[in-house]
């Protein structure tokens, strides 16, 4: 079941083909406000350590955030003089704006950014996008706490950092480490998706990113780095957090209303190409038998807590029925959740009716065993009614979860009929935007030739620049782009 009309599942990651294809595989982006007096040696730096050390082709984007200074200037002059850099105007300030521009507009396979302070040290650069071309991840993360890496900064700056990452574990679940290192990546078919779900244009766009990639279920790799603050940074620390704060509100809202179609973004089964050797069975259910298989369990223990507890104020048969619709409710709850991948309000009440009636069956047959024991024996040890109970409920555990595919949870199989993957080029129903490519205002990612680009109103249309056109193929197709 779908919260939302679009289908967006991502196709399997791939390792990007090896070769020189006259498209760089790394796009850099370094989104800068006034940064005259650094702009140029962070991005001649940059450049060396790349062509030293980078076996691919690549890009280095200056994503300039209406910056007043000569910023322009300086950025215009290195476009000209190096032709791996790029340079991207906008005309309204915002990192994530920025971010979202130039992502949108970019055709490399992998995108990164990183602060114009350097502050990390770039040989994790390479380990950073490594994850993301071999196919493995799909989002990558430098991380200044994780345990062996090395960081010089202030006891204040430690604090804040530190603080706002327990804040997100504790109210957004979030397992990454560090949100607002400035040194991330990102595959580009899934930032075409993720990129019109984040709503934030300035600091808390990355961690709303990080955020929604890790509920759907993405891969998210964490590179240890070195990282020296820069003493002359002109981040506001109060106002930052007071807008991270309230982008924290939003997000664990829209997470605990369902309204994030986090669905669009679910990777498919097969994924991994040892998965691709299997045959003749359902697409989902070895995924979905291990998932039921731990919740069963869970369920088991918990349903023998609640009838211990229950038992020692009520006869067997009024524990057993209670603690079987009190663990029957959860169980119902978790794997609507977590087996069958159904997310959102819509049918929540239908399902649990349905799983109310599967219950039933449940109670029927655990019941029927305890009355068999009773009419066996007139007093029978505490042991032997768990015993007799633990097998009946193995029993109901595998007609529940036959009931739960074949009927409560059906519909989830249904919405599915055929194999659908992202294509990741533009749409070719559009001869208009095809023939956008030979005009001299696009950015270079589109034409090598152009100097520069305003788009200070692409950042805005948040769905136009990163939508998807989706194509179906057969079931044997493993590499959308053939």
């Amino acid at each position: 079941m779908r919260t939302d009309s679009s289908p967006g599942t991502l196709p399997a990651r791939e390792h990007l083909p090896a070769g020189d294809a006259g498209t760089p595989v790394l796009d850099v982006v370094i989104p800068v406000y006034n940064e005259e007096k650094d702009l140029q040696p962070c991005v001649l730096r940059l450049y060396e350590h790349l062509k030293r050390t980078f076996p691919y082709a690549f890009r280095i984007t200056i994503a300039d955030n209406a910056s007043t200074d000569t910023t322009p200037q300086v950025a215009a002059r290195l476009e000209a003089e190096i032709p791996e850099v790029g340079n991207f105007r906008l005309e309204q300030k915002g990192r994530g704006r920025a971010l979202r521009a130039v992502w949108s507009a970019s055709d490399s396979p992998v995108l990164a950014y990183m602060d114009v302070d350097l502050s990390t040290d770039l040989n994790a650069l390479l380990p950073l996008v490594a994850p993301l071309i071999s196919g493995h991840s799909d989002l990558a993360i430098g991380s200044r706490l994780a345990r062996s890496s090395r960081v010089v900064r202030g006891p204040k700056r430690e604090f804040i950092s530190r603080t706002y990452n327990l804040i997100l574990r504790g109210s957004l679940q979030a397992r990454f480490s560090d949100a607002q290192c400035g040194f991330k990546a990102i595959r580009r078919d899934v930032a075409q998706v993720l990129l019109p779900m984040v709503e934030d244009t300035g600091w808390f766009f990355d961690t709303e990113l990080l955020v929604i990639a890790e509920r759907a279920g993405l891969r998210i790799h964490e590179v240890p780095v070195d990282w020296v603050d820069d003493p002359d940074s002109t981040v506001h620390i109060v106002k930052t957090a007071t807008e991270d704060l309230k982008g924290v509100w939003r997000v664990g809202k829209a997470l605990a209303t369902g309204s994030l179609p986090l669905d669009r973004i679910t990777r498919p089964f097969g994924d991994d190409p040892r998965d691709r050797e299997i045959q003749d069975v359902p697409k989902g259910l070895a995924r979905q038998l291990v998932g039921f298989c731990v919740i069963g369990g869970l369920s088991t223990l918990f349903y023998l807590l609640l009838y211990s507890g229950f038992r020692t104020f009520s006869g067997s048969q009024v524990a057993n029925a209670l603690a079987l619709l009190v663990s029957a409710v959860a169980n119902t709850a978790a794997n609507r959740r977590l087996t069958f991948g159904v997310r959102g309000k819509g049918g929540a009440v239908r399902h649990q009716a349905q799983g109310l009636v599967v219950f039933g069956i449940g109670l029927a047959l655990t019941s029927g065993s305890l009355a068999a024991l009773n009419a066996a024996t007139s007093d029978p040890a505490h042991s032997t009614e768990l015993a007799v109970l633990i097998a009946a409920n193995l029993a109901a555990t595998v007609l529940r979860f036959l009931l739960f595919r074949a009927w409560v949870f059906s519909d989830r199989r249904e919405d599915q009929p055929s194999t659908v993957v992202a294509s990741h080029t533009p749409t070719d129903a559009v001869p208009q935007y095809r023939e956008q490519f030979e005009q001299p205002h696009l950015p270079r990612a589109h034409q090598p030739q152009t100097t520069q680009f305003r788009a200070g109103e692409v950042a805005d249309r948040r769905g136009e620049d990163a939508g998807m056109h989706l194509q179906p193929v057969r079931p044997t197709d493993t590499d959308p782009r053939d």
